[in-house]
């Protein structure tokens, strides 16, 4: 099976909003901080309802947060 990879600037996103902490954005939309460390850091591939909700945390498209890279 074909292996993928989600990247982000989920890191980028915090930084714009005001340096928000990971700690912030984890209750923001109801994980643990460190869900949001292995997200961010390409190590966990995060549900698409929580794609969605890490995107609205930012008022931005999921598109702008979260991209599809396949691994050739």
């Amino acid at each position: 099976m074909a292996k993928f990879r989600i990247s982000n600037t989920i890191r980028r996103c915090r930084f714009d909003a005001g340096e928000m902490t990971q700690k912030d954005l984890a209750e923001k939309v109801g994980v643990t901080r460190q869900t949001i460390v292995a997200i961010e850091n390409a190590k966990y591939s995060p549900t698409l309802e929580l794609a969605f909700l890490i995107a609205r945390a930012f008022g931005k498209p999921l598109e702008e947060v979260f991209t599809f890279d396949p691994d050739d």
